[in-house]
């Protein structure tokens, strides 16, 4: 009997910069209902990286415990997102002559030229997190399907998405502390933009950008697959630092500014025109230019756009992205961020929506990449059970999370 016909109490978690978030899902045989939510302010992380283990797992447990009471049952097992400034990835592209009978490609050639691609050296101390396949040509000519096709040469890229081993093992360590198996590893830009995109819409391009605290996560689809994904090293927190040194202020109170005024445009016209740090004009009240404070807001958006833009290199195009950029993430409510990405990446910008029907407070951009974690998690489980007895996926996550174990 397969595993998906029982029903699971599962988990998606996320240990970002500044939060913790964990969902639970009860999956009985197709269908996944959403039945507890928890988080809590996140600990002993920076830029998505584990520097306080135990820090970060008293946040963790506390987010988990919260989970577990709402939804009124334990967790069977975790899907655990990754982001950090330690992930990386390269390209690497194989050919394979044809080799089917009658020139036509065969099952072998399309498996023979995909494990070629995924065959390339990582640095020393470096573990894969994901291999996101590009569509496969034919003879230089795009091709989708190209089993049974008349041909001579058969071609496929791969994009390796990659981490530092410790790093990874670090929050796996933190989830099976609470005697719980982590069972999937998924990259927390291609969690968020699977739930946040349609079919369509990756079919004509988009690109998803989630801007969390200390990060920022990006994953682009073309032709109706993630072709490229990654991390950017800054985030949220990075513009409270540029208010709290550029107004002399402490970042708590820079913090404030950013939420009630700050923009990702510049709008403010008159330079006399200001705004009150606490608002009451009391003793040790203040007032800063709203211009100033827009300024820099605008200048550090447009800077953590430009990190993503430039990550992406030449296999982004506005041409080949007609279905524009899709923001989320904590840091994606400023005001003016759509305008903002718009103008960078040249296409039309707008804040991402879950494809789902969920609770208004999941909605939250800042639940999109749990929420995308728990349908991605199912997923790949699911793909992994069809492919197993071929390509023995299940066994190969399971030696790969228990190598972490080690670490």
């Amino acid at each position: 009997m397969s595993a998906f016909s029982k029903s699971r109490i599962v988990g998606a978690v996320e240990i970002g910069t500044t939060q913790v978030t964990v969902l639970v899902g009860e999956v009985a045989g197709s269908r996944l209902n959403l039945i507890g939510f928890g988080e809590f302010p996140s600990r002993g992380v920076v830029k998505g990286v584990v520097v306080d283990s135990k820090a970060a797992g008293e946040a963790t447990h506390r987010a988990i415990d919260a989970a577990e009471k709402t939804a009124g049952a334990r967790l069977q097992q975790v899907f655990l997102a990754q982001s950090g400034s330690h992930i990386d990835g390269f390209y690497h592209e194989a050919i394979v002559n044809v080799g089917g009978l009658e020139g036509r490609v065969s099952a072998f050639d399309i498996d023979n030229v995909y494990g070629l691609a995924k065959q390339k050296a990582l640095p020393p101390g470096r573990c894969i997190v994901h291999y996101l396949r590009r569509p496969f040509y034919l003879d230089g000519t795009l091709s989708p399907s190209p089993e049974d096709i008349r041909g001579d040469r058969l071609s496929v890229g791969v994009w390796h998405v990659h981490g530092d081993q410790h790093r990874i093992a670090d929050g796996v360590h933190i989830i099976r502390n609470f005697n719980l198996p982590v069972t999937e590893l998924v990259l927390s830009g291609l969690a968020a933009g699977n739930i946040l995109t349609t079919p369509e819409e990756r079919q004509h391009g988009v690109l998803v950008i989630d801007l969390g605290g200390g990060t920022t996560d990006f994953a682009y689809y073309r032709h109706g697959r993630a072709c490229l994904a990654g991390v950017a090293p800054v985030g949220g927190s990075h513009l409270t630092n540029d208010l709290s040194l550029g107004l002399r202020i402490t970042e708590g109170q820079a913090e404030k500014i950013k939420l009630l005024h700050a923009r990702a445009t510049v709008t403010a016209k008159d330079r006399v025109d200001s705004v009150w740090l606490n608002g009451d004009m009391g003793i040790g009240d203040r007032r800063f230019p709203r211009m100033t404070i827009e300024q820099i807001a605008a200048a550090r958006t447009r800077e953590t756009l430009e990190v993503v833009r430039k990550k992406l290199g030449a296999v982004y195009t506005p041409a080949e992205t007609l279905a524009g950029v899709v923001l989320t993430g904590g840091a994606s409510a400023l005001p003016g961020i759509e305008d903002a990405a718009a103008r960078v990446f040249e296409v039309p910008a707008r804040r991402g929506v879950p494809r789902v029907e969920v609770i208004e407070k999941l909605r939250d951009p800042s639940c999109s990449t749990a929420l995308g974690l728990l349908h991605q998690g199912i997923s790949q489980q699911r793909e992994g059970e069809a492919t197993r007895t071929q390509a023995g996926l299940g066994s190969k996550l399971k030696n790969f999370l228990d190598r972490l174990a080690t670490v």
